[in-house]
């Protein structure tokens, strides 16, 4: 999209006025978001997609990521680098669908990575978990050709999303089965996330999650031992879908624990708008993109430390 310098004002009204309709669909795969995406500006990024992720011979349609790059130059020693995982119940969503968020990623100078990753019923707990540890030892051992920094890559979702990524971040056995460790992410920032939602109500999520004495197993909060990267988590007081209470708990959990943790929480911000803010036609004067920036850009990169009997890698 060109820019529109004399219709701006105007775009902007509209898309405020919007706002409310685009949350409304956005969880619910709506092919609305096609246009919604059409007004997202592309010219500053470089957008590579549909790469496999998974094994050699694995071509499973869902287990496909995009990239989208900065066309700025690119700093010495590469680009801070998100991966993001959507949300959608963990039974819906597309990569594709997100393009307003990989663009906020990059206004801000980051290497946006979008998976996506396999869904109910395909799929129950944990082999969603299991396609996106596969997208993260990807983005590890192949972001540097596309200008990413391996030291500074960060975890990111929204709602099941948030879920995902603050799996991989605190259940260390997720990342341990691609040859991974949790510590080599530089940090985890999640949007609206469901991280301590027991006892399930939705007989839906009650299959997703298997029988009820392994659900403990599906919680984040039960996986945090303090020496996990920084977070960053952000939920609005609104938010009927996914209780505020999750990322409550689970900064509280992290600060007893000795972690490192901020939590924000937005007054009157529902589950949805919290990442429809981070559109370019909706974000001047939110405060969403400017905490993620200040997180990231605050967060010293993951340093290695060699002894003479093994290689460490530690976030200091």
């Amino acid at each position: 999209m060109r820019a529109l310098p004399y219709h701006a004002p105007l775009l902007r009204r509209l898309a405020r006025a919007l706002s409310p309709v685009i949350g409304a669909v956005l969880l619910a795969g709506c092919s609305v978001l096609e246009t919604f995406n059409a007004l997202v500006p592309t010219e500053q990024l470089v957008r590579k997609t549909a790469i496999a992720y998974g094994q050699p011979a694995d071509d499973h349609p869902r287990r496909k990521l995009d990239i989208y790059v900065p066309t700025a130059p690119a700093p010495a020693g590469g680009r801070p680098v998100v991966v993001f995982f959507y949300g959608g119940s963990w039974d819906s969503g597309r990569r594709e669908d997100y393009l307003f968020v990989a663009e906020a990623l990059t206004s801000q100078g980051w290497i946006a990575v979008l998976p996506d990753y396999r869904l109910y019923p395909e799929v129950l707990f944990p082999d969603f978990l299991d396609d996106a540890a596969l997208a993260m030892r990807w983005t590890r051992d192949n972001i540097a050709q596309h200008g990413g920094d391996t030291k500074r890559i960060f975890a990111m979702g929204h709602s099941a999303g948030a879920h995902i990524a603050a799996m991989l971040t605190y259940d260390a056995q997720h990342l341990a089965r691609v040859g991974m460790r949790p510590t080599e992410l530089a940090g985890f920032v999640g949007l609206a996330g469901p991280y301590d939602f027991l006892p399930l109500k939705s007989e839906r999520l009650k299959i997703i999650f298997g029988p009820e004495a392994g659900r403990a197993r599906s919680q984040p909060i039960n996986f945090v031992t303090g020496d996990a990267p920084p977070a960053l988590l952000l939920h609005g007081d609104a938010d009927t879908i996914v209780g505020p209470h999750n990322s409550a708990n689970l900064a509280r959990r992290i600060t007893e624990r000795g972690g490192r943790v901020r939590h924000l929480t937005y007054p009157g911000l529902g589950h949805r708008e919290i990442v429809v803010n981070l559109a370019a036609l909706f974000r001047a004067g939110k405060p969403e993109l400017p905490a993620i920036a200040n997180f990231i850009h605050g967060t010293p990169p993951r340093t290695e430390v060699r002894t003479t009997t093994q290689a460490r890698l530690t976030n200091e």
